[in-house]
């Protein structure tokens, strides 16, 4: 076992860049939806401890900090405007939950890949639903993408190491 800690360098030389990955919607928890999985930028994938604080009676130096729960940001989603003729699965759940208010909550994995292609870690999003939905400014003046901006909340989150 101690040979097989000496070959593991646990200082990576070399980060993985950030801008190889793919986010997989699967509809119904199983089934994963192949047109929208590509965005141009991910953000909100944090979490964290929320704490108590307690104050002691006749302390006044410190007060006692414990763990309460765990929060999670919103997910927030970014890509170009979609006009296309399929339509995108995604797009028609936001639709439903901001024009009907119905709610299909679906997990959602973000995956990490190498230089090769091969995934090498991921962020799988559980009970994830739409809850704000914007687009960038529309400027005459301006020679710059249109962008989607979806955020999605969720139950919580689970780190994945490939």
């Amino acid at each position: 076992m101690s040979q097989f800690l000496e070959n593991i360098n646990f200082a990576d030389a070399v980060p993985e860049l950030s801008h190889r990955f793919g986010v997989f919607f699967f509809a119904g928890g199983l089934i994963p939806n192949p047109i929208d999985i590509r965005f141009q930028r991910v953000s909100g994938i944090s979490t964290e401890v929320q704490l108590e604080t307690i104050n002691e009676g006749g302390q006044n130096l410190h007060a006692h900090r414990l763990p309460n729960r765990v929060g999670y940001n919103n997910l927030v989603l970014e890509r170009g405007y979609v006009a296309s003729r399929i339509p995108s699965p995604l797009n028609l759940e936001f639709n439903l939950a901001f024009s009907r208010f119905k709610f299909y909550p679906s997990n959602v994995l973000v995956t990490k890949f190498n230089e090769a292609g091969n995934p090498i870690g991921a962020w799988l999003f559980f009970k994830a639903y739409p809850v704000k939905w914007s687009m960038s400014d529309l400027d005459a003046q301006s020679n710059s993408v249109a962008v989607d901006t979806m955020e999605l909340a969720y139950t919580r989150f689970q780190i994945m190491r490939i």
